[in-house]
């Protein structure tokens, strides 16, 4: 365990949505770009975040934890703060135990997925969408 002072600081992506994650000893509080978690967002978006606090456990009720997150839509947001968290998590408690919980709940929980949208092409609609052909 880290000093009683210090801050981990972990990052994570997912699609355009960049999440940065601050994890200190606390009091187990929990704040998505200063609104605390049980009021924040859909409840789908708040059980994606909460997934890797509650897998911790004990050990994630005596930290802090401050997320910020920008770009990208709201359950990408969601998943970039999740894996940030679980890093960040894991950093702090420096346990194997936790590390091997996460991979055999979900993986993508600590190695993100590296999946990005296609650029648009030129003359097209889209990535791959091209005009409609005409015969007549």
């Amino acid at each position: 365990m880290p000093e009683e002072n210090q801050v981990i600081i972990t990052s994570a992506r997912r699609k355009r949505a960049v999440a940065k994650c601050y994890v200190k000893k606390g009091k187990g509080r929990v704040y998505i770009n200063g609104v605390p978690l049980p009021i924040y967002g859909t409840e789908i978006v708040r059980n994606k975040i909460l997934e890797p606090i509650i897998l911790a456990g004990k050990i994630a009720g005596e930290l802090d934890i401050f997320v910020t997150c920008e770009g990208g839509g709201f359950m990408g947001q969601a998943d970039a703060c999740r894996t940030a968290v679980a890093r960040g998590i894991v950093k702090f408690a420096n346990n194997e135990e936790i590390v091997k919980i996460y991979r055999d709940y979900d993986r993508s929980m600590l190695a993100g997925d590296k999946r990005r949208t296609e650029t648009e092409k030129w003359m097209r609609y889209g990535a791959r969408r091209w005009r409609q052909k005409s015969y007549r």
